[in-house]
């Protein structure tokens, strides 16, 4: 089975580096994986993508010796654990914000005894069969070994719960949502109005205490400084979402040309 890049840097004290993608771009998990990058994050809680688009990309990842994770968009235990079964190496679930909903995702994708997934072996990320079906095969607890939960926390109910979930065998990270997190703060901060800062900071210690990683996104180069030197192990900077700034570059520079 593929052994996950992600999880040897958190494993090593390193930092993943994570990139996103929303919409159906082959030729960006090749650029993600020859800049670098470690995992890809497919969006598909805001995004729109199709099974197959999705499995395409996944199968792409592979190929391409780059971990694969899926945001969610649902939690029902048979499609979440053919995210894994298409060879994706992790997902993130949104709104994680209570033990129960971390517990019920960590038993649909993880193998017994860890969870309760099911059994098939037939998907790439048992290599079609191959690994799964030879005598004496470790597919079940390498697949257990090599893929990743985060757990996003992103309401005032998930940070007063935190120290719980971090607690949970399986989860590996747990990743702030500052945007749903910041909006709900400001609108209650709850007994001891909490605020962003103060959030994040209560994260980082969570997963310190449970020795687990934490990470939130990076908009600049000096939020990745930040958020690693608190300890983030996984900071996504850089997505599809930035051939934005790219067109703009290029539209300025077409119109100083033009204009000579």
């Amino acid at each position: 089975m593929r052994k996950s890049k992600t999880l040897e840097k958190i494993r090593n004290g390193q930092c993943a580096r994570v990139c996103g993608l929303g919409h159906y771009l082959p030729f960006f998990v090749r650029y993600a994986a020859h800049f670098r990058y470690d995992v890809v994050w497919f969006d598909l809680e805001h995004r729109a993508m199709n099974d197959h688009q999705v499995q395409s990309l996944i199968a792409l990842c592979h190929y391409n010796d780059i971990d694969c994770m899926v945001r969610t968009p649902t939690l029902q235990r048979t499609r979440l654990y053919r995210y894994f079964e298409d060879g994706a190496s992790g997902i993130m679930v949104p709104f994680a914000s209570d033990i129960e909903t971390v517990r019920q995702v960590r038993d649909a994708v993880k193998f017994p005894p860890l969870g309760n997934r099911g059994i098939d072996g037939a998907g790439l990320d048992a290599d079609y069969g191959i690994e799964a079906w030879k005598p004496g095969s470790t597919y079940t607890s390498d697949a257990n070994s090599e893929t990743f939960i985060v757990a996003q926390i992103e309401t005032l109910e998930a940070v007063e719960n935190v120290e719980e979930i971090a607690s949970v065998p399986g989860v590996d990270v747990l990743f702030v949502g500052p945007a749903d997190l910041g909006t709900r703060l400001a609108l209650d901060g709850g007994p001891n109005e909490l605020n962003l800062d103060v959030a994040i900071a209560r994260v980082a210690d969570a997963a310190q205490q449970s020795q687990k990683a934490w990470g939130i996104p990076a908009g600049t180069p000096d939020d990745v400084r930040k958020y690693r030197k608190m300890g983030a192990q996984f900071i996504p900077h850089g997505g599809d979402f930035a051939l934005m700034d790219v067109l703009r570059s290029c539209s300025e520079a077409m119109d100083a040309a033009l204009s000579e």
